[in-house]
């Protein structure tokens, strides 16, 4: 396959940053190791990311600040082309990296060497996916068998060690222990590992305050942590041919509450503008369709009814409806599926049309 040169230089970078991390999981001194892997891992991704997305001619440029744009916007990118076809799960997996890699890069976390492995191990065994999927090459290519992370322990059931971690968070909070300071590092890494389900996940102190409050208060983990009990991961293999995949599970039902005073320990604060990032015009050329057309398609899916796609802003007066990637999918799906000219001629805007017609399209919302 012939690389555009910035798509090149990309990927080159990419590759350096994945051989630092390598080279650091597997160091003997201990001293700035965890640091050094998960900021290496993360800009690893965001390189490899954007190399994908310039050789597939994408924009990886804000047109209005005129800089690069940032990991996760690369990552709803991705998610959205046919040739990177990143999945859902394996955003997940880059989302918790980036989030243990902000906590280490700004303040501190506290990772245990399991969880690190499984990390580094699953970003590998991703490195690798990717670069078949768009340039049609093997990490193998790349780098020799023998700088890729391995451990002597081997990986066990993730289930068993967010329980293990769990314990010893609550351990650690004992009365007397005065070890709050490493319970709330090793807390922000559990939270951040939530971004495997939560596109959203942000670890912030007050989450850390509801978690850490919610174990002295002795719930179970479940109770504290009911999002990870969606998270798993897939291993096979052993050695250098060994891989490793998170994957989503069928989980307990996340609990919602309307107020901080609520017993549940580990409620989220979601960022809704970085949620529903689209606007009405945004989405309409995103999905390809000009904006009366794109209006006519929302109101036959009932995409502004739908609180996981559309969110209203309410500022003073003004109520300004914004979309999220699950407007996107959806309508992206219907428009190459349906009947268009259909969909146009039932829901088009009133003033384009005499009288209203019954729409005929199956599955109309309206």
């Amino acid at each position: 396959m012939k690389l555009k040169q910035e798509a090149r230089v990309l990927r080159r970078k990419a590759l350096s940053s994945l051989t630092v991390a390598t080279t650091a999981f597997n160091s003997p001194v201990d001293e700035g190791r965890v640091t050094q892997v998960l900021l290496s891992l993360q800009h690893c991704f965001e390189m490899l990311l954007k190399a994908a997305l310039v050789q597939n001619g994408v924009r990886v440029f804000d047109k209005q600040l005129g800089r690069s744009i940032g990991f996760e916007a690369c990552i709803r990118q991705a998610l959205n082309h046919p040739t990177i076809r990143l999945t859902d799960a394996e955003a997940g997996t880059l989302r918790a990296i980036d989030a243990m890699r902000d906590d280490e890069q700004h303040w501190f976390n506290e990772v245990s060497e399991q969880l690190l492995y499984l990390h580094a191990r699953a970003g590998i065994t991703l490195v690798d996916d990717l670069l078949q999927r768009v340039f049609g090459e093997h990490l193998a290519d790349h780098l020799p068998s023998r700088v890729l992370p391995l451990s002597v322990d081997p990986p066990r059931d993730l289930a068993i060690l967010i329980d293990e971690e769990y314990t010893q968070v609550a351990t650690l909070l004992a009365p007397g222990r005065r070890a709050s300071h490493e319970a709330r590092a090793r807390i922000r890494t559990l939270l951040a590992m939530e971004a495997h389900v939560e596109p959203e996940t942000q670890v912030s102190s007050k989450d850390v305050d509801r978690v850490e409050k919610g174990i002295k208060a002795g719930q179970s983990r479940t109770e504290v942590f009911p999002r990870l009990d969606k998270v798993a991961t897939r291993v096979r293999g052993s050695g250098v041919t060994l891989t490793v995949h998170f994957t989503k599970k069928a989980g307990a039902p996340v609990r919602y509450v309307s107020d901080e005073s609520s017993p549940a320990a580990a409620i989220r604060e979601v960022d809704l503008a970085r949620k529903f990032y689209l606007s009405a015009s945004d989405l309409a050329a995103k999905v390809g369709l000009t904006g009366p057309r794109s209006t006519a398609l929302r109101r036959h899916l009932g995409i502004d009814q739908d609180p996981g796609a559309c969110h209203v802003f309410v500022f003073d007066s003004q109520r300004i409806p914004r979309f999220s990637d699950n407007a996107y999918r959806a309508m992206k799906e219907a428009s190459e599926q349906l009947d268009m000219a259909a969909v146009w001629d039932a829901h088009k805007p009133a003033g384009r049309r005499s009288t209203p017609r019954p729409c005929a399209v199956e599955g109309c919302a309206a």
